[in-house]
């Protein structure tokens, strides 16, 4: 909400909230904000305000001009409310209004009503013609011709609405002025006759008839139209249903009027609106605190009844009592005679047999047996009777139309556009700024009011609750103590029923009316907490489905069947009420762990095959269940159960906190290698010794496959040897074997090897079905394409490794194949998609915590950098991916590539005796490595560093000779390197001379090259 009211119903008003009225100083400002309150809450370009302004008169800086006129606008607003300048916002390509506090919106609220008081409420706004002080400019037109119109249609409208109250000859007396000014508008003329006729005034009716036929045929050359010559039939032949009604039919509506806005419900009256003229009954049904009642009377309120509505409060009777009928007979005003027998039903039923009636019933849930009798008697015995009823459970009639009334939208997290949004943030905000002037949503609040919205649930009573305690608590206040939500949420409003003054009440005056085992039940409920499938709720509450779907009837569980399969939820507040009246908790909460341990333990082998991607969605979908069931006895057996589980979705220090209690010798005999894994996963130091006694007891299984894989980011390729099962138990494991010989294989350049495991890998994850180890061992197949130059076939196949990692939200995965895809970029020189790529797996990286995948994408960042000249950026970068290599206990195996690309940075910022240092340690770490393939970026390095050009050309010549022996040919960005430093040394040795040494130098190995220097 604004603090800040705007007015387009006549001249252009501001005002603030206290009513006090804003000065906009000028004429351009003035049409400025013109402008963009007809585009409310859209972008108007700059290009457009300007033309709108100063049309073919535009001054010599018009960009300039309008951003004056834009200041002086925001500085009026500030000026008048604190904070009311960020209603303006600048937004590409022009500026935005954000305006929700305008006439035209509560009066587009009041004008879809039926009601006299509410069309004569919308028409008293009007202050004149609408936007009267700019109506002449075109950029307001359209907007003032719609409204102009819409106001035309609400007089017509109450015209009608008046002449159903009998008012006919105060309309035939209004209505003459409006149709002199619009002659040739036949509904307004058709409510004139009807007035004039019934008034008695027949001559008079049949004048203005005449009157219109000539003018339609002197000026449009029409005739009048098929309606209106059927009513003038009728006035001659003097029909009696033209006739005014008797005093004593005339049946007021007796809803109470509205005291403020219905927030965020426009959608749900449109829907009634429509459905209640076809259904005879309708029955809203939802939680205590939803908002029925109210959303009931707005929709009834609408609603067209020659008759009119009747509102019957049902709160005020005990709960079962059978004196429905005599609480409708009085709110009807129906006296029962003395001496009369008959039944209170059969009464109501004579007294409205010849009526057109809507009849709202308001809070049947506690009589909701006597409510449903009277109600069938009323739909068979009195066609003319329609019912909207308000009740926390169904009626259970045939023919009811159940309508479940939701929560108000929540935002789904603190964007200030999105919490604007948000229907029940728009409501809280409304609220508070009504109990605190000042109050409003800003990038301040934002992020609090969104959490508070999503902690109540979007329930309309909760929010309005919460809003009452900003005034002493400040909005972050009243989310830090919601915790204690049921002394919190309280009011003391003097208006309000004492069922709806805390949050309590309103609960607990649902969980009074239920079976002592249903609240045994619902209580149990509460232990889920984000909802449970039904066979979760039978066995954990030791219930059946009858029970659950009375629940459900009682709006007290919701189902939710949104998802693959349905689920049965409490709101938060339900279920914290719940859960301070559930009495054996203990005994609950432990037949919650075991069903969820068990039911993980059940998807772990699933993880691993073709319906991998069932499993990880039906455990992401329990998350909640399963934290909750590892913090009440799940313990380490259930952490075992779900270790792969963490591992595929990166949730790697979850896993070790849930790994790290303590379980019994079995247990901790199956943890072990998983709590290592994942310490060595995030970076951790694990002594060798400590690693082979982690997979001692089961060195073939799966978990000491996942220890073993992860010491190759360590660069202990000898120990990773060691360790990986050589008799695997399964089919599963060779494969997963078969990836980290793949790994090992890249890293030591074995093009045979690395392609005879890739693509056995392979072949074997897509036997098993398994999608994670496809793309796993794809990655290795992508790897080797790339050794062998084969770039286009590489990134063809890391793209569709990353489709499979996002289709089943591998984040890990997908940082992977970003990065390598990212490599890719950079080895063909397309720097800007490298840096892109890189940048956005570096983000998912940092998101996941993810020690390997952050080195992997920050990698092609420096490299990216180095490329494309940002040699500043690429230094930071490749420093300290240095120095995190040369912390490892075993240097890592990216510890060389690193030193090189670092090396030609320093190099070509001008420091070439500190990059020839580099390019050796980089040599000398590839040697330490035994990694042939790692040797040739140094060689190549040293010959762009080294100051004497016959060693550099002889350095090149043995690179060049170990690229083929490693058959691992230049990238064009490798190229790039050589080709800059061959060009020199061409230069500075003559082309014989340079080529002889390089032949020189492609007789020597790599480490005779070295020793050249």
């Amino acid at each position: 909400m604004t603090a800040v009211q705007f007015g387009v119903l006549g001249p252009l008003a501001v005002t603030t909230d206290a009513g006090e009225p804003v000065v906009v100083p000028g004429t351009k400002v003035r049409a400025l904000l013109a402008d963009l309150l007809a585009n409310r809450n859209q972008v108007v370009s700059a290009d457009r305000l300007i033309d709108d302004l100063w049309g073919e008169d535009a001054p010599a800086n018009p960009a300039g001009a309008l951003q004056v006129r834009v200041s002086q606008l925001r500085k009026a607003l500030n000026d008048a409310e604190p904070g009311a300048r960020d209603l303006v916002e600048s937004r590409p390509p022009g500026y935005l209004l954000r305006a929700d506090a305008v006439d035209v919106g509560r009066f587009d609220e009041l004008a879809r009503s039926a009601d006299v008081e509410r069309l004569t409420e919308a028409l008293a706004m009007w202050r004149g013609e609408p936007y009267a002080d700019v109506a002449d400019a075109e950029f307001v037109r359209a907007e003032a011709t719609r409204l102009a119109e819409q106001r035309l249609v609400v007089q017509e409208r109450l015209a009608q609405a008046r002449l159903a109250r009998g008012e006919h000859d105060l309309v035939a007396a209004d209505l003459a002025k409006l149709v002199a000014k619009h002659p040739l508008r036949e509904g307004l003329r058709a409510v004139q006759l009807r007035a004039l006729y019934a008034a008695g005034r027949q001559s008079e009716a049949l004048e203005s008839y005449a009157d219109l036929r000539t003018r339609l045929a002197d000026e449009l050359g029409l005739d009048p139209g098929p309606e209106l010559v059927a009513l003038h039939r009728r006035i001659l032949e003097q029909d009696a249903g033209l006739n005014a009604p008797p005093k004593a039919a005339i049946i007021r509506n007796n809803l109470p009027a509205p005291l403020d806005e219905l927030v965020g419900r426009d959608e749900a009256l449109a829907e009634l609106g429509a459905l209640l003229p076809r259904h005879r009954l309708v029955t809203l049904v939802g939680p205590g605190g939803v908002g029925k009642t109210r959303l009931a009377t707005e929709t009834a309120r609408t609603a067209s009844c020659p008759d009119g509505v009747q509102l019957i409060e049902l709160a005020p009777l005990p709960a079962g009592d059978a004196r429905v009928a005599e609480q409708v007979l009085g709110a009807l005003g129906a006296h029962e005679a003395a001496g009369t027998t008959v039944s209170p039903t059969d009464r109501l039923v004579t007294a409205l047999r010849h009526r057109q009636l809507l009849l709202v019933l308001d809070n049947c849930e506690h009589v909701v047996e006597p409510v449903a009798e009277l109600v069938a008697r009323l739909l068979r015995d009195v066609p003319g009777v329609s019912v909207l009823a308000t009740s926390r459970e169904p009626l259970g009639l045939t023919g009811e139309l159940l309508w479940e009334v939701p929560p108000l939208p929540v935002p789904d997290d603190g964007d200030l556009d999105a919490v604007r949004r948000s229907a029940a943030a728009r409501l809280f905000v409304a609220r508070a700024a009504a109990q605190q002037r000042g109050f409003h949503l800003d990038r301040q609040t934002a992020t609090a009011v969104a959490q508070l919205c999503r902690r109540l649930d979007g329930l309309p009573l909760a929010l309005e609750l919460a809003a009452t305690r900003v005034r002493a608590l400040g909005v972050r206040g009243v989310v830090d103590r919601l915790d204690d939500r049921f002394r919190l949420l309280t009011t003391a409003q003097r208006d309000v029923p004492p069922r709806q003054r805390t949050l309590t009440a309103v609960i607990g005056w649902s969980w009074d009316l239920l079976d002592e085992s249903d609240r045994v039940v619902l209580a149990q409920l509460a232990v889920f907490p984000d909802g449970c499938t039904p066979e979760a709720a039978e066995q954990v509450c030791r219930t059946d489905l009858d029970a659950l779907a009375r629940l459900v009837d009682r709006s007290l569980v919701v189902l939710d069947d949104s998802g693959a399969a349905p689920r049965y939820r409490l709101l938060e507040s339900v279920a914290a009420f719940c859960l301070e009246r559930l009495t054996n908790a203990d005994q609950v909460r432990g037949r919650h762990a075991l069903y969820y341990t068990e039911l993980a333990e059940r998807a772990d082998p699933g993880l691993r095959g073709a319906d991998q991607q069932r499993w990880l969605a039906l455990l992401d979908t329990e998350l909640a269940n399963l934290r909750s069931a590892l913090a009440h006895g799940g313990g380490l057996r259930l952490a075992v159960a779900l270790s792969w589980y963490w591992f595929l979705r990166g949730r790697l220090t979850e896993a070790r906190r849930a790994l790290a209690v303590p379980g019994d010798p079995e247990q901790e005999t199956r943890a072990a290698p998983w709590r290592v894994g994942f310490a060595l996963s995030q970076g951790e130091v694990i002594a060798p010794d400590d690693v082979r006694a982690a997979v001692a007891a089961d060195p073939n299984s799966h978990s000491a496959w996942f220890a073993a894989n992860a010491v190759i980011e360590h660069g202990d390729l000898a120990l990773v040897s060691e360790l990986l099962p050589t008799a695997a138990a399964d089919p599963w494991t060779e494969a997963a074997v078969l990836t980290s010989l793949a790994h090992i294989a890249h890293a030591n350049g074995d093009q045979a090897t690395l392609e005879r495991t890739a693509t056995r890998s392979a072949a074997l994850f897509a036997g098993l079905g398994d999608r994670w180890g496809r793309l796993r061992a794809t990655e290795w197949v992508g790897g080797l394409a790339d050794m062998r130059g084969e770039h286009e076939r590489a990134a063809a196949l890391h793209r569709e490794g990353l489709r499979w990692a996002e289709e089943l939200a591998l984040w890990p995965q997908v940082c992977a194949e970003l990065s390598w895809l990212a490599w890719l970029a950079v080895q063909t020189r397309d720097y800007a998609q490298g840096r892109e790529l890189a940048e956005r797996a570096y983000g998912l990286a940092v998101e996941q915590g993810s020690p390997g995948a952050l080195i992997f994408a920050e990698m092609s960042l420096g490299l990216a950098a180095r490329r494309d000249g940002k040699l500043d950026l690429a230094v930071t970068h490749l420093s300290r991916l240095a120095d995190l290599g040369r912390g490892e206990s075993q240097s890592a195996l990216y510890l060389p590539m690193v030193l090189v690309e670092l090396g030609y940075a320093v190099e070509q910022g001008g420091d070439p005796d500190a990059a020839l240092a580099l390019h050796i340690e980089a040599f000398e770490v590839a040697e330490a490595m035994a990694t042939m393939r790692d040797a040739v970026g140094p060689l190549e390095g040293m010959a762009a560093a080294v100051r004497s050009p016959e060693v550099a050309a002889r350095l090149l010549g043995a690179a060049a000779a170990a690229r083929l022996a490693t058959q691992s040919p230049a990238a064009p960005a490798e190229r790039d390197d050589t080709d800059r430093t061959t060009a020199r040394l061409r230069a500075e040795l003559g082309p014989e001379r340079f080529d002889a040494l390089l032949a020189e130098g492609a007789q020597l190995g790599p480490g005779e090259a070295r020793a050249q220097l």
